[in-house]
């Protein structure tokens, strides 16, 4: 549960618009997108990274109220992961192989066993 930017009230996370305000929270038709919208008399643009770095196609740009494509300049685009993906282990690798390709070591070791038998 969140709450209305506007007039404070509890909302269900999921509502499009504020049953108490009828405030937009989703963007329209597309709920599942999130609408920012800045606070007073600031425009979303000063902070976002797409219109610093001048691949923001927007077409309130640069005076946009509320936006969808919003992506705050002090948060990085791909969160860091928590552990290093350059060291791991032969059993983790070997783990992740046989879970991958489940069915390629189950066909080579039945044409092992074929090869064995017929020897």
């Amino acid at each position: 549960m969140l709450n209305c930017p506007r007039c404070h009230q509890t909302v269900d996370s999921q509502a499009i618009a504020c049953p108490y305000c009828k405030f937009p929270l989703k963007a329209f038709g597309h709920p599942g997108i999130p609408l920012y919208q800045a606070e007073g008399e600031e425009y979303l643009c000063n902070n976002c990274l797409y219109h610093l770095d001048d691949t923001c196609n927007f077409p309130q740009r640069p005076y946009a109220k509320d936006c969808t494509l919003f992506h705050d300049q002090s948060e990085p685009l791909v969160p860091h992961s928590t552990h290093d993906t350059n060291h791991h282990s032969w059993l983790q690798i070997l783990k992740f192989w046989f879970s991958r390709y489940t069915i390629l070591w189950l066909f080579m070791i039945l044409i092992l066993i074929s090869f064995l038998l017929s020897f």
